[in-house]
C-alpha cells in the first residue's frame, strides 16, 4: 500500500491521454498543486511540468473539436455557417 501511494505521487513517464476535457483539467490541477508545492527536485518537476505541457495541448485540440463541432450544428440548424461564443465573457473580469 505505501509504494502505491509512492506511484501515485510521480509522475508517469508516459502519460495516459485522458479521454474526456474534464479528467485533463483534473490531472492538470493535481499538477499545478504538487509544481506550486515547492517541494519537488528539479527532475521530478520538470516531469511534471513536461506532462501539464501536453495535457494543455491535448485540451486545447480536444476546445478545438468542440468548437468546430459547434461551428457544424450551427450551419445545419440555420442554412449558412454562424460563429457563436459558447459563454459570454463577464463584465467585471477586466477591473478592479
Amino acid at each position: 500500500m505505501l509504494q502505491s501511494a509512492a506511484m501515485a505521487t510521480k509522475p508517469t513517464a508516459e502519460p495516459a491521454e485522458p479521454a474526456r476535457f474534464d479528467d485533463i483539467l483534473t490531472r492538470l490541477r493535481s499538477i499545478v498543486e504538487r509544481l506550486e508545492s515547492g517541494n519537488l527536485p528539479l527532475e521530478e518537476g520538470l516531469r511534471y511540468f513536461e506532462e501539464g505541457m501536453e495535457l494543455c495541448r491535448q485540451g486545447a485540440s480536444v476546445l478545438d473539436k468542440a468548437e468546430k463541432r459547434v461551428e457544424v450544428l450551427l450551419a445545419s440548424a440555420g442554412g449558412g455557417t454562424t460563429t457563436a461564443p459558447l459563454d459570454e465573457p463577464e463584465e467585471d473580469e477586466g477591473g478592479a
